[in-house]
């Protein structure tokens, strides 16, 4: 259930991104960082889960 709260919010992150860019360039940029975080913690995530499945 995990994997897929952080999925939506990584989505959701993203589209804020892009819609934040085309209103303000430098608050659009100021979203990458968590956007960059959010993908490590899902990938992270993800790892995680791929491995316990067995």
């Amino acid at each position: 259930m995990a994997l897929v709260e952080i999925v939506i919010l990584l989505v959701s992150i993203i589209v804020n991104t892009i819609m934040f860019w085309r209103i303000d360039r430098l608050a659009g940029l100021l979203f990458v960082p968590y956007t960059a975080w959010v993908t490590y913690a899902t990938i992270l995530n993800a790892s995680l889960w791929l491995l316990n499945e067995t």
